[in-house]
């Protein structure tokens, strides 16, 4: 159930597909456009040859990313990265009590960072196929949140970020 391994895909063009996405999503959310950055990613979802496809390789694109660099801002693995969930009201709550799109959020990164690629896709998978569109909108914008968050401060520590990250 993992992610489609770039060497095996039927689509050759789909991780630069995605990478385009991505990329504009992050340029919309950077400028505080978060509407715009999750039009982006329908748009490109909706165009693809195989959507659902798209939709889980985009999110795992952004997840695995954020993965990286946390084990960066980690020292490599070596030091513990503590993950927080708070409530509406801004109060931090145990992750079986945040909202659906949030656990799926930090259960997916959580899965990356421990390498386990299975159980993120899983947990994508899961929200594709149960999730309502505003709850699937909220997965995606916590991503790009997450990914824009993160990049900022791997930049502010001279650690290395993905160049399509960078240039969004």
């Amino acid at each position: 159930m993992g992610s489609v391994d770039p060497e095996r895909d039927p689509d050759p063009g789909r991780r630069a597909r995605l990478i385009a996405a991505a990329s504009s999503a992050l340029s919309a959310m950077r400028a505080g456009h978060d509407d715009g950055a999750l039009d982006a990613v329908a748009d490109a979802v909706d165009a693809a040859p195989n959507s659902h496809t798209d939709a889980r390789e985009l999110m795992l694109l952004l997840f695995s990313e954020c993965s990286t660099m946390v084990s960066a801002l980690g020292s490599g693995g070596s030091a513990p990265v503590k993950m927080q969930v708070y409530d509406d009201e801004g109060r931090e709550v145990p992750i079986d009590e945040a909202d659906p799109p949030v656990r799926t959020a930090v259960r997916t990164l959580l899965a990356e960072v421990h390498g386990d690629t299975d159980a993120a896709a899983a947990q994508i998978e899961i929200a594709l196929s149960s999730a309502d569109p505003g709850e699937m909108a909220l997965l995606v914008a916590q991503a790009l949140r997450w990914t824009l968050r993160l990049s900022e401060e791997c930049v502010n520590r001279d650690l290395p970020v993905p160049e399509w990250i960078l240039a969004s």
